[in-house]
This record gives structure tokens, C-alpha cells and sequence, in this order.
């Protein structure tokens, strides 16, 4: 006892000496139940300025966000799979050759040599498990269990391929239909059942009893674990569960987020039921901007644009993360991060380890999120379209080098590049252009930065097939 006691208190003292909060000292390695949710628009949520005025409340959410940071200024990729990739690596998608969603007749996904944050964290003695969709890889050696969690289950692409099935035109002579599958670490993964209609509104109530029963699992053997839920609302078709349908009188849509609320509250409560509230760190977080498809189509809030675009709308999105006791409660920021952050952050939090031998995009977000400072370390990014630069965001200025509508519209190229100031014109409307030519310098040093680095790392073209070697130059830093 006396033992346990000493090493009680040097860790404490570590702690004070280190200008630590105790917690943090205390818990190395806090609980993470990351979710994910697919094609949320900016304006969607209560907290974000919708809820009732999208036809539904969503308290449990709202309620997440006023219990730690909820960002005003969290910035993803604008696709389903360069979102997803940048997350899972802390790099931007043109790097490992997941910039766009891929279609059929490719190797699509992460190439084995990329590193991800599961991979780290399990290095680092986590359990981790990932339930819903994935879309970095649909064929066995580039499935979550190949890319660091110990299990999974969910659908390897994409929900709209659930409309397949019911389409008189098609046949599986034509496409193979998408199945829901899983997977543990060291075994091929295999699947269960086709991703129809049926299976599209019942899935995420499966992919949260799964992370429940994950989270479970852990705290009961003693184990720090990153849980992943990839909800696959509100992307199309956004049908919502049959327990549900109806709920809110106010359509599918409103029915879709009362779900979305619920899941998200289950896994809340259960946090709770196991005493680990204290813990866990908590990230709420969409892929990218809202639906653009009707009668599917989101709400981007105060922003112009859906996903596929480099509007604000497109690559704003949704974010809040919980840690009591650690990460500061009912804190509004405007602060510039993207989701490329997310790894490092959350590998400075928990001593996991960032690759040294390729570029990381990502900055450690650590004293930020916990309040040490109030800047976040980063003041803007370059914005890809695909494997287009299109946009780049400085401050509260941007620069679009195309001009794109929507997502169907053909990208045509400026002669100048257009600059948006977002303060005085957050729609980005084409008629209030600034002048300001200076805003070009700090933004192409950006830019300039990067492409430096890409003669030393070169991008990984999409369709790479595994096994993926750099060439020699990126072999050291």
C-alpha cells in the first residue's frame, strides 16, 4: 500500500511541477469515443443555430456541446473519403492518394505503409474498435482491421449503394451489391449481409449497441479503448429507423436527426452507467459539409455550398469535444482547426506516437483544447477539390481559384483569384469581391510550403497497390 501511496504522489507532484491539471497527470491514458457522423451540415443542430428549426430538437447533442468546446471553425476535407483519410492519418488526402470518393476498377483506400491513429493509440495500449462506415478501402488488407482496430463492423463504402438492390435496372451481373461486414485484427474480415433499404434504416442503431457493448467490454477488463462510431446519417438515402418514422411529424429529415440525437444520447448515457465520464474523451464531429442530393439535401447554416465544393459551406462543419476537468465547459470558439488536427492532438493527450517519416499536416491542438491558450496554432490550409486546389483559407479570408456552384457544376478557372473576406461576407457572394491583392503573399507561402515538400515526399497517386515503398528521398527527415 505504501508503495501504491509514493507512486500516487510523485505522479502528482509530476503533475504540479509540469503546470498539468491533475487529471491529466493522473490519467495518462484517458477513455476516446469518437463520433462520426456523415454528411452533417453546419446548421443542422440545435447548438448550431438549427434543431426546431430543421424540425427537431437534438438536446442530447446540444447538451454535449455545452458541457466542453464546441467550434465554430472546424474545417474538413469536402468529400466523404479525403475526410475520413485525413482523420485516420493527420494528413491531407492528396498525399496518400484518397482525394476524392473512389469509384469501381481501382485499389481504393489508405495504402498499409500509411500510419493511423488506431494504429498509434493500439501501439500506445489501447483497444480500439471501429463500427460504420469506413470508405478507405474495400477489400480485405485495407479494412479497419488492417489499419489498427482490433474489430469492426459496418460497410467498407458507402450508404447510397443500399439503394441498389431496389433498382429495377440493376443486377448483380452489372455490380456486386455492398455487404455489411466485419472483422478482428490478424483475420480476413467477412461478410454478413447485403446493405439494402432495410438494412440502411436499422444500421446505426446497430453500430451504436456495438460501440456501447465495446465500451463495455473494456472498462470491465481494464483497458483504455478508442471506440470509433462512423454513423451513417444524414447521408442519402437519410431513411430513418422504423422506430422513428413518424416520431417527429415533420418528414424524414427530422425523424433522421431525432435518431441521430438518440444514438448519440445512448452512448452518452452509457459513458455515465460505467462511471467513466471523468475518463473519456467525447468528439462529436461530421465528415464534411451537408447533402446536396434531394429530397436528401442539408442546411450549411449561415455558409454558402455542400460538400464536394470549397465553399464554407462545404468544409465547415460541426464540432465538440467533452473532457471534464480538462477541456474547459461551455466554450464557444472561432478558432481555425481542421480535422487533420485531430491525430496529433489526440496522440499528444495520450503519449501515442506521430509518424516522423512523412509529412504530418496535423498540429498538436493539446493547449488549446485544454485551455492553456486560446490560440489554436493554426491560421489557415489549403482546400482540394478532388486533386484540385481550389480554395485556400487564411484568417478569415479565402481564396478561390475556380468557381463551382455545386457539386455537379464544372469547375471553371478564374484568370485572378477571387478573395472573400468571411466576416463581412460569409456567403462568399461573387458581387462583394475584396481587393486586398496582399492576402496572396501569406496564402502562397502556404502553398509554397507544401509543394516543398511534395519534391521530398511525393504525393502517393490514387489506385497505389499495396506494398506501397516511398521512393528513397522520403525515407529520412
Amino acid at each position: 500500500m505504501k508503495f501504491y501511496t509514493s507512486l500516487l504522489m510523485l505522479v502528482v507532484l509530476i503533475g504540479i511541477a509540469a503546470n498539468i491539471p491533475l487529471s491529466v497527470a493522473a490519467q495518462a491514458k484517458p477513455n476516446i469515443l469518437f463520433v462520426l457522423v456523415d454528411n452533417l451540415g453546419y446548421g443542422e443542430l440545435g447548438c448550431y443555430g438549427g434543431g426546431i428549426t430543421r424540425g427537431a430538437a437534438t438536446p442530447r447533442i446540444d447538451q454535449l456541446a455545452s458541457e466542453g468546446m464546441r467550434f465554430t471553425n472546424m474545417n474538413s476535407e469536402p468529400q466523404c473519403t479525403p475526410s475520413r483519410s485525413a482523420i485516420m492519418t493527420g494528413r491531407f488526402a492528396i498525399r496518400s492518394g484518397t482525394y476524392a470518393v473512389p469509384f469501381g476498377g481501382v485499389a481504393d483506400g489508405l495504402t498499409q505503409w500509411e500510419v493511423t491513429i488506431a494504429e498509434s493509440l493500439s501501439a500506445s495500449g489501447y483497444k480500439t474498435a471501429y463500427f460504420g462506415k469506413w470508405h478507405l478501402g474495400s477489400n480485405n488488407g485495407r479494412l479497419p482491421n488492417d489499419q489498427g482496430f482490433d474489430e469492426w463492423y459496418g460497410i467498407p463504402r458507402t450508404t447510397d449503394e443500399a439503394m441498389w438492390p431496389s433498382d429495377p435496372n440493376f443486377s448483380t451481373s452489372y455490380m456486386p451489391v455492398e455487404k455489411i461486414m466485419e472483422g478482428r485484427k490478424g483475420e480476413q474480415s467477412k461478410a454478413l449481409q447485403t446493405y439494402d433499404l432495410d438494412q440502411r434504416r436499422i444500421i446505426d442503431a446497430e453500430i451504436t449497441n456495438r460501440s456501447i457493448a465495446a465500451m463495455e467490454k473494456n472498462v470491465k477488463a481494464n483497458h483504455p479503448f478508442f471506440v470509433f462510431a462512423a454513423l451513417t446519417q444524414c447521408h442519402i438515402p437519410a431513411l430513418p429507423n422504423p422506430a422513428f418514422a413518424g416520431k417527429t411529424g415533420n418528414g424524414d429529415w427530422a425523424d433522421m436527426l431525432t435518431e441521430m440525437d438518440y444514438n448519440v444520447g445512448r452512448m452518452l448515457d452509457a459513458i455515465d452507467r460505467l462511471n467513466i465520464r471523468k475518463e473519456t474523451i467525447v468528439i462529436f464531429l461530421s465528415d464534411n459539409g451537408p447533402e446536396y442530393v434531394q429530397p436528401w439535401d442539408g442546411w450549411a447554416g449561415p455558409w454558402k455550398g455542400q460538400y464536394f465544393t470549397a465553399w464554407e459551406g462545404g468544409i465547415r462543419v460541426p464540432f465538440m469535444i467533452r473532457w471534464p476537468g480538462n477541456i474547459p465547459s461551455n466554450k464557444v470558439t472561432d478558432e481555425i482547426v481542421h480535422n487533420v488536427d485531430l491525430f496529433p492532438t489526440l496522440a499528444g493527450i495520450t503519449g501515442a506516437v506521430v509518424p516522423n517519416d512523412r509529412p504530418i499536416d496535423g498540429i498538436n491542438m493539446k493547449a488549446f483544447f485544454l485551455g492553456q491558450t486560446t490560440k489554436s496554432g493554426r491560421d489557415g490550409f489549403p482546400i482540394w477539390v478532388g486533386d484540385r486546389l481550389q480554395a485556400v483559407k487564411w484568417k478569415h479570408f479565402k481564396a478561390h481559384f475556380y468557381h463551382q456552384e455545386t457539386m455537379i457544376s464544372e469547375p471553371e478557372k478564374w484568370a485572378l483569384p477571387h478573395l472573400f473576406d468571411l466576416y463581412t461576407n460569409p456567403r462568399e457572394d461573387e458581387t462583394k469581391l475584396l481587393f486586398s491583392s496582399w492576402l496572396i503573399g501569406p496564402m502562397m507561402k502556404m502553398i509554397g510550403a507544401f509543394e516543398a515538400s511534395t519534391k521530398r515526399y511525393p504525393l502517393i497517386p490514387m489506385g497505389t497497390p499495396d506494398p506501397y515503398t516511398p521512393p528513397k528521398s522520403g525515407n529520412s527527415q
